[in-house]
């Protein structure tokens, strides 16, 4: 199956216009069962259908991505959920006209419980690790927004499961600092 992801992403940068949406019809289970874990029982406005959905509007709506593998293709797809997670926290809480900002408990099993505040102070933080630390920052976008385990993120990456431990540790204790 990685062979044609990576043949189909292969022919979408060199211009089939339809590459690109079977690539991504393939990895379609794979992105639903995600956006399932990201979304479930922490808000009713946004299913995972409607962030599967909009993950693939912004990958392949522009037209404009070149995506090489199939960990490429997760890590976009990681960074797309997370951007619409966020701004549908942002839109929510412009609805209810804010509040304070909380601790954030970073665990992956927890992305659909938290507050739309929470969403966005994880994400400001994220930001600033992204700034220090990309490797790090990429690490959380996978492990966190697109939910993915330990070793789908060796497999994905090509790293070690106890090194990406290791990092998820770091990245997650910075987060608790930026956040704190």
């Amino acid at each position: 199956m990685d062979v044609n992801i990576t043949q189909w992403l292969a022919d979408a940068r060199n211009g089939d216009p339809q590459a690109l949406p079977r690539a991504f019809e393939a990895l379609y289970a794979e992105l639903r069962k995600l956006a399932q874990s990201r979304v479930q029982g922490g808000d009713a406005t946004l299913s995972p259908t409607m962030l599967v959905h909009e993950t693939y509007l912004r990958l392949c709506g522009s037209g404009e991505v070149a995506l090489e593998s199939r960990q490429h293709f997760f890590a976009a797809a990681a960074q797309a959920m997370r951007w619409i997670v966020v701004d549908h926290a942002r839109h929510r809480l412009a609805q209810r006209h804010g509040g304070g900002l909380v601790r954030v408990e970073l665990e992956a099993a927890d992305a659909a419980e938290l507050r739309p505040d929470q969403v966005i102070e994880l994400d400001q933080a994220l930001e600033r690790l992204g700034r220090a630390s990309p490797e790090k920052a990429r690490l959380v976008e996978l492990r966190y927004f697109a939910g993915l385990e330990f070793p789908e993120l060796a497999a994905l990456t090509g790293r070690s499961e106890r090194s990406l431990k290791r990092d998820w540790a770091s990245a997650r204790a910075a987060l608790h600092a930026m956040i704190g």
